[in-house]
C-alpha cells in the first residue's frame, strides 16, 4: 500500500467478547500482556492514500456499504500527507459510526527495490523493529486510539526465496510485534499474500508473529474464508482482513474517491470519546 499503489458491514454485537478469548490461544505463544479485549468489525471497509475529509466521510457514512476505513498513521515511509487525521477527526468520524484500521508504514526489507528512506538491515531488524513499534503505539495514543487498539504493520512486496532477506525481515516483525505487544495494543499485519503475508503465515517458529493478518489477494472475493490462501487454521477466531480489489475510483453522494476494497472480519481501534 505505498504511494505508487496507492490503492453493508456492520459490525457484530457481543463479538469483541469472543474475539478476545480466541485471541487468547495465540497470544499465549507471544509476550504475555493483559490488554483489553478486541473490537471485532464485520463487514466493508476500504483503504485509500489520505483520510477523507469529514464531509466525504460523512457522504459515504450515509450512501455506501463501508462501515470500515483504513488510515496511515504513520512511519517513514507513509507516502502520502494526512492533512485530515487529526485527534478531532478520529474523534469525530468514530462519533458517525466509523470503524477505523491503523496502519504503519515501517522499515521495509533490505532486499527490496524501492527508494523507501527507511530500510532494514541484518544487522539493525531487532533495535529498530523496536523502535518503530514503540512509534507506532505513540502515533495510535496521539489520534486518541487506546490500549486494546490493533496496529497494522504495512510490509511491502520483496521476495520471499531470498533466505538472508526474509530472516532479517522476521527479526523486524518479531521485534515491532513484542513491543507494540507489550504497550497494549494488539499487533496486525498487512502483506501480499504471495510475498510478505506467505512469509509470516510459512514461518516455523510462530513466537512474536502478528496475531492479526490483513492480505492482499486480488481476485474480487468479498470473503476473508473463500480462497484463504494459508493453511485455514491460522488466524481464526475473526482476526483476518483481506483486500480483494485495488485502485478502484468510487463515487457516494458527488464524493469520489480511489480506494482499495477490503473484505473485514478483524478489531478496529477503539477511540477515546
Amino acid at each position: 500500500m505505498s504511494k505508487k499503489r496507492r490503492r453493508t458491514g456492520m459490525a457484530l454485537a457481543g463479538l469483541g467478547v469472543l474475539a478476545g478469548a480466541a485471541f487468547a490461544a495465540e497470544a499465549a505463544t507471544a509476550t504475555t500482556v493483559t490488554r483489553p479485549a478486541p473490537t471485532v468489525f464485520t463487514g466493508h471497509a476500504f483503504d485509500t492514500c489520505t483520510a477523507p475529509t469529514l464531509t466525504t466521510m460523512q457522504k459515504w457514512r450515509a450512501t455506501s456499504v463501508y462501515r470500515a476505513a483504513a488510515v496511515y498513521i504513520g512511519g517513514k515511509n507513509r507516502g502520502c500527507a494526512q492533512p485530515q487525521l487529526t485527534p478531532s477527526w478520529v474523534k469525530s468520524v468514530s462519533a458517525r459510526g466509523w470503524k477505523l484500521i491503523p496502519l504503519y508504514v515501517g522499515a521495509q526489507p533490505p532486499c527490496q527495490t524501492s527508494n523507501n528512506p527507511e530500510k532494514m538491515t541484518a544487522a539493525n531488524a531487532t533495535a529498530l523493529g523496536a523502535t518503530d513499534g514503540a512509534d507506532a503505539v505513540a502515533k495510535a495514543s496521539a489520534l486518541g486510539m487506546r490500549t486494546g487498539s490493533p496496529v497494522y504493520l504495512d510490509m511491502e512486496y520483496f521476495d520471499p526465496t531470498n533466505t538472508s532477506c526474509v530472516n532479517t525481515v522476521l527479526a523486524y516483525i518479531r521485534s515491532w510485534d513484542k513491543t507494540v505487544h507489550a504497550k497494549g495494543y494488539w499487533t496486525g499485519f498487512y502483506g501480499f499474500s504471495n510475498s510478505s503475508a506467505a512469509v509470516v503465515a510459512k514461518a516455523t517458529t510462530r513466537t512474536d508473529l502478528p496475531e492479526i493478518l490483513w492480505y492482499a489477494r486480488y481476485d474480487d472475493i468479498y470473503s476473508t474464508t473463500t480462497g484463504f490462501p494459508y493453511d485455514t487454521t491460522l488466524w481464526t477466531g475473526h482476526r483476518r482482513g483481506h483486500q480483494y480489489a485495488v485502485n478502484k475510483k468510487v463515487t457516494h453522494d458527488g464524493a469520489t474517491l480511489t480506494i482499495d476494497r477490503d473484505a473485514w472480519d478483524a478489531p478496529v481501534a477503539v477511540v477515546a470519546k
